[in-house]
């Protein structure tokens, strides 16, 4: 990954290309003489301080593929800080590298928050590691903005009023609509599942059983789990094969979530359907590594625009993005949807700083946070808006099931809306 790394004693950066780190800190737009938030360092004179926010980020490890979200949210800032920055305001965006692993997830947090005096963690990704900061960061009442994962457990305003996820899918809504499929089109069906043994991975397996309710056991036939440190799955998608399942539902994350599919091939097992959910619905990251071939016919639900199909030529949200990617990122591949997210996610967070104006307590952020209205923007589906209050913080709950078709998605039925009442 690129990064920019600041001179000592926050001098301006350089303009060449820094070279690729482990340890990844992203830090932009570092005006002269200041560093925001740390003692003895105020801003020069008729400059206002910069805006620091923080992040969280598997560049290492098992969930890797999931770091292209923090960087194009990096380069969106470098494009943000070059054009002015927000209201006045330059952007320190701090990225650290927590490897998908909770502790190490708690142990960046409270260096964010304690060393570096980030206004906020937004965007950070995963369920398990932001399941594992939540509590600190609601004691610190510090933002957890607009988190990378669509777990339920991230809207449970009472409890946790300081975090909010955001997703292309609510995981319980997601699910749902599967089992509404499955029941509509195959009622006789056989469901065979497989889910990493993890917070997301039971968060989205529980929502799939809930919704097909007491007729769960007449349609799910084997389920198997995987702990992200495995080197494969084989073992788990014989066992799934061997159950006679005529419906497979993959719940993996992106590498796995590519072995399944090809697996299944190689062992001639053929489903009459195949479901991946949206997190492992890629083509560059999952459905060329599985075989394209493999792929074609694969169901699976968004709420976001694909940039590669035909369908997007002229639209200005998808313009508008591979411009940003070209001019900004372009080491990034733009048809990857993982890059595709974190545009359409920064944006959303740059609006709630936007909305802040010059009062950026972290009481603000969160008001401007939960008090987003039928927000559009250009990555979304039409007829998919943001929605937020101090009851509701699922900002996304509208979503399309779709139908690969070897280069791009089919949809099937009009968008759907669903209303998450959890925490009602």
């Amino acid at each position: 990954m690129n990064v920019n790394m600041p001179h000592a004693h926050g001098q301006r950066m350089g303009g060449g290309r820094p070279p690729l780190r482990r340890r990844a800190l992203l830090t932009l737009g570092l005006v002269a003489g200041a560093v925001w938030a740390l003692p003895g360092a105020p801003a020069r004179a008729g400059e206002k301080p910069p805006i620091r926010i923080g992040n969280l980020a598997p560049y290492s490890g098992p969930a890797s593929a999931y770091s292209a979200f923090a960087k194009t949210e990096a380069a969106y800032f470098r494009m943000v800080n070059a054009k002015g920055g927000v209201n006045g305001r330059k952007v320190e965006f701090i990225s650290y590298d927590d490897a998908y692993s909770p502790p190490k997830a708690v142990e960046q947090a409270r260096k964010l928050v304690e060393q570096d005096g980030v206004l906020a963690i937004v965007q950070a990704v995963g369920t398990p590691p932001n399941a594992a900061i939540m509590k600190y960061m609601n004691a610190k009442k510090v933002p957890q903005l607009f988190a990378a994962t669509g777990a339920t457990k991230f809207g449970d305003y009472r409890n946790y009023p300081w975090t909010m996820g955001l997703s292309t899918s609510v995981y319980h809504v997601e699910a749902a609509m599967y089992a509404g499929y499955i029941r509509e089109k195959f009622p006789n069906g056989k469901v065979a599942v497989i889910y990493p043994n993890d917070d997301y991975g039971r968060d989205i397996f529980e929502g799939f059983r809930k919704a097909l309710g007491k007729d769960y056991d007449r349609y799910v036939v084997a389920t198997a789990t995987y702990d992200n440190s495995e080197p494969t799955i084989d073992s788990q998608m014989s066992k799934l094969k061997a159950s006679g399942a005529s419906i497979f539902v993959n719940f993996s994350t992106p590498r796995f979530a590519a072995q399944a599919i090809r697996k299944a091939a190689e062992l001639g097992w053929k489903p009459e359907l195949q479901i991946v959910n949206t997190t492992g619905a890629s083509i560059p990251m999952v459905f060329k590594p599985a075989g394209i071939e493999n792929a074609k016919g694969v169901i699976t639900a968004t709420s976001l625009k694909e940039a590669s199909d035909p369908r997007y030529r002229d639209d200005p949200g998808v313009q508008e993005y591979l411009a940003f990617m070209k001019q900004w990122y372009p080491e990034g591949d733009p048809t990857n949807n993982q890059n595709a997210y974190g545009y359409m996610c920064i944006k959303l967070v740059h609006k709630v700083l936007e909305m802040a104006g010059d009062d950026l307590s972290r009481e603000n952020i969160m008001k401007q946070a939960t008090s987003l209205k039928d927000v559009r923007l250009g990555l979304l589906l039409d007829g998919v808006l943001v929605n937020t209050s101090p009851t509701n913080y699922f900002p996304i709950t509208q979503m399309q099931l779709m139908r690969f078709n070897g280069e791009g998605f089919d949809p099937i039925g009009p968008v759907q809306k669903h209303d998450v009442k959890m925490y009602d």
